[in-house]
């Protein structure tokens, strides 16, 4: 009897083991996004900010998160750098996909926006 207690226990203890090991699938994909960013930041150059919106694009395009969506303010950053080095309709188009996307950032982008056409 103490035996048979003492294998279901341990048995108990491997399943939970075992469960509690296996992964969450991610939301959204980052393909090395926050690297880019950080370095960009860090030493901003040209090429750091070419690489960043390569990074930016990687993510767009390819994204294969669970929610298979692009991840909140990605549209927004993008937008911004896409304006900041001269494709101004292009990053205030950006910034229009991220208010739809995420109806909950409506006012912040709504306000950049508008500072951005003045």
């Amino acid at each position: 009897m103490k035996n048979t207690l003492l294998s279901l226990a341990t048995l108990a203890f491997a399943a939970l083991v075992a469960t509690s090991c296996v992964s969450t699938p991610q939301l959204y994909s980052w393909y090395g996004y926050e690297d880019a960013v950080y370095n960009n930041y860090k030493k901003p150059t040209d090429k750091s900010q070419e690489h960043v919106l390569q990074q930016y694009r990687a993510v767009i395009e390819k994204q294969k998160g669970t929610r298979a969506t692009v991840p909140p303010g990605l549209y927004a950053e993008y937008g911004f750098l896409l304006y900041k080095t001269g494709k101004k309709e292009e990053g205030l188009n950006y910034m229009k996909q991220e208010k739809a996307l995420y109806p909950e950032s409506d006012a912040y982008i709504s306000r950049i926006i508008k500072q951005l056409e003045k």
